[in-house]
């Protein structure tokens, strides 16, 4: 379907059946594991390929998703310090590398985002994990969905040394057109497309763009059971998952 015929959906309002059978379909979730989808296909002859660097570090970041006052369903997300070496200023989900100590994808993105915005691991819970996405250094980050047990209870407290604002915004935005634009990248000799959505928080303007729009645009997809009003893809790879597979393939990078 074209960009074009694609019809803007008004935002859904979420009552507390439909949110119990939101959390049941995400916990019913299995992301499909890259390797089992490399063996599936045949490895292209890699002579003459430029070695390229290979990840060391995986991470995980925490998609937090909660009743809005309207009953719509919304993401947490942070704005990075600005004095920040690495991405100041922008806008991400609460995450981070895994450490050695952190038993898995799980553990690290609760273990950063009580470190970034003071939320208590055990006021989580945690529905699923979603398939690895690639960053523009090829690190691998993994999306972690929960939700709060006690919204009530959460204090935003944003750590000064790393985030500079904590805010939310509608899931459901990710899916539409009003707001959104987009670029065509290369990305280890691989067109990608770049997504960006401009947001307005009272008084604030943020752009959410890049690796945590392209993560937003993938989980607001499933929650909400329909593609976005644009095109998500570069015309030649129509998924992530097939840019992902042939950076496999050509051992561009290790799980």
């Amino acid at each position: 379907m074209e960009a074009a015929d694609k019809k803007h959906v008004r935002a859904k309002q979420w009552s507390p059946e439909g949110t119990e059978e939101l959390k049941q379909r995400l916990r019913a979730y299995e992301a499909q594991q890259l390797s089992s989808l490399v063996q599936k296909t045949p490895n292209p002859d890699s002579a003459g390929l430029e070695e390229e660097k290979k990840p060391s570090k995986k991470a995980s970041v925490l998609v937090l998703l909660f009743q809005g006052p309207q009953n719509e369903l919304r993401v947490l997300l942070t704005e990075r310090s600005k004095g920040l070496s690495s991405h100041g200023g922008e806008v991400a989900l609460p995450g981070g590398k895994q450490d050695e100590s952190d038993a898995d994808e799980v553990a690290a993105a609760l273990r950063e985002a009580k470190e970034e915005v003071g939320l208590d691991p055990t006021n989580v819970e945690v529905l699923t994990t979603f398939e690895p996405f690639l960053s523009k250094h090829l690190l691998l980050v993994t999306p972690v969905i929960g939700s709060p047990i006690d919204p009530e209870s959460f204090k935003r407290t944003p750590n000064s040394g790393e985030v500079e604002t904590i805010f939310d915004a509608p899931l459901e935005m990710f899916l539409e057109e009003e707001g959104h634009r987009h670029k065509d990248i290369e990305m280890v000799n691989f067109p990608f497309r770049l997504h960006y959505f401009d947001y307005t928080d009272g008084t604030r303007q943020y752009n959410i763009w890049g690796l945590t729009a392209s993560i937003l645009i993938r989980i607001a997809s499933t929650v909400f059971n329909r593609e976005p009003a644009f095109e998500e893809f570069h015309p030649t790879l129509p998924s992530y998952r097939e840019i992902l597979v042939e950076m496999l393939k050509r051992n561009l990078f290790v799980l």
